[in-house]
């Protein structure tokens, strides 16, 4: 079955979702390989730590890598980034809001604003989710949405003064309203539970997602006491 969008046809068939756990001394990233198995297409998101095993389950997949989606400018999410790029010659992708206040550059980066385009089979939606960084993007691939560091599956990411906290809320609250609650939330670090939950599950468990006015929100996302781990906050 093809469908059309912006009058593009191409085959529904659904993108598989690849989750490699990756490791740097006390730090545990997610990163997700996104395959077109039609034809033989893939994007990455967030790569970090681990070229080796990157490179081992793009040749097991027998799959090229064709681009990389980068949600914010984190080194944690990043890291990889520009090597991958030149070994596959292939393009990177970041929001012109973060690549303006992160100062990020590479050959092969392109600044996006918020259209949607196509890599083979894969139809990738970026979605503007400011407040943990001014410039950090969810990726929206079918039911899939790749959330880097707004939103974990037990928590949100950490925001740095009122104003950053203020735009954390109204981006989470986007996202209430816009996702369907069968959509998977794959993010960029995850604890108590796998990557891939589904976001109906978020919306009963995850406490950022229950305040009802910004204050509230506000007050708790910065209170006092928080050390680092806070950007994984789920407490």
């Amino acid at each position: 079955m093809n469908e059309n969008y912006f009058g593009l046809e191409y085959n529904t068939v659904v993108p598989q979702v690849i989750v490699l756990r990756m490791s740097h001394q006390s730090m545990i990233n997610y990163c997700y390989l996104v395959i077109d198995h039609i034809n033989h297409q893939s994007v990455i998101v967030d790569p970090a730590w681990d070229m080796k095993k990157i490179d081992l389950t793009l040749l097991t997949n027998k799959t090229s890598l064709n681009g990389i989606l980068l949600t914010h400018s984190h080194m944690d999410h990043i890291h990889l980034a520009k090597p991958l790029a030149e070994k596959y010659c292939c393009p990177i992708w970041m929001s012109n809001e973060e690549i303006a206040v992160s100062g990020f550059s590479a050959p092969q980066l392109i600044g996006m604003n918020m259209s949607p385009w196509f890599i083979g089979n894969i139809y990738i939606q970026p979605i503007l989710t400011q407040g943990h960084t001014s410039g950090s993007i969810c990726f929206l691939i079918e039911d899939n949405l790749f959330t880097g560091d707004t939103l974990f599956i037990e928590g949100c990411g950490l925001c740095r003064d009122k104003q950053s906290a203020q735009t954390m809320y109204a981006s989470l609250k986007f996202l209430k309203n816009m996702l369907n609650p069968n959509t998977k939330i794959f993010p960029g670090h995850s604890y108590r539970r796998p990557p891939g939950q589904k976001f109906s599950l978020l919306l009963r468990e995850n406490m950022y997602l229950q305040f009802k006015n910004e204050n509230d929100f506000v007050t708790y996302r910065l209170r006092e006491n928080q050390n680092d781990t806070s950007f994984f906050d789920f407490r």
